[in-house]
């Protein structure tokens, strides 16, 4: 049935939105910003790039912060962290990899990630010779929760965005994947799905192997 699935990064192949979540409340606790406050931020920039992100950020946090400021100290924070301790895999994210390769069927990466990050990561983990293609924030003109970058994706890999399974995290990457028109499937991490983007979410699954059902029928 499906000839390809494209993977959001942050949450679904590394156990890295956790860290995100951690560096961005510190960071904004430190500039007053109450938790409350913060934890609804979070969960409205999970996904996004710093582009779409600041306008996100600033209309729930108001205050006068600057988003790229704040930002750019929890990214240094956060890459220091990761440069001594590095970062994970989610669980089942090899196997799936290469199920996945086994039966033929294409793998992307859509990522608002930093490339070099990005790379970084896939690297540290030997996976990223599994990637068909790999597409970042900076190659699209706009960010999640637009539907460019998986569009690219799929181009890239040559198949109809309706025969692509997109793999989420966030409420901004399911939104993008069914404007799209993909099969967007969310694998909890941090965020639950809510209202919104029920319209677009086909399955949601508390871990990757339990995504394995979809290619049940390719074998």
């Amino acid at each position: 049935m499906f000839e390809a699935v494209v993977f959001d990064m942050d949450g679904v192949i590394t156990d890295t939105e956790k860290l995100y979540r951690r560096f961005e409340m510190e960071e904004g606790m430190k500039r007053g910003i109450p938790e409350d406050v913060m934890l609804r931020a979070c969960e409205g920039i999970a996904g996004g790039n710093k582009y779409s992100n600041k306008k996100v950020f600033e209309s729930i946090v108001g205050r006068g912060i600057d988003y790229f400021e704040y930002r750019d100290c929890m990214i240094a924070s956060m890459d220091a962290y990761t440069k001594e301790h590095g970062v994970e895999l989610k669980a089942g994210v090899k196997e799936t990899l290469q199920l996945l390769k086994n039966k033929g069927i294409k793998i992307a990466l859509a990522t608002s990630t930093v490339r070099e990050r990005a790379i970084g990561y896939l690297k540290d983990h030997e996976i990223d010779s599994y990637f068909d293609a790999l597409i970042f924030g900076d190659m699209v003109a706009n960010g999640k929760p637009a539907p460019d970058i998986y569009l690219k994706a799929c181009d890239r890999l040559g198949v109809e965005p309706s025969n692509a399974v997109a793999v989420e995290d966030s409420r901004n990457g399911i939104r993008s994947a069914g404007e799209a028109g993909m099969y967007p499937v969310m694998v909890i991490d941090l965020i639950q799905p809510n209202d919104e983007i029920k319209p677009y979410l086909k399955k949601v699954y508390d871990n990757m192997t339990q995504m394995w059902e979809l290619f049940e029928e390719e074998s």
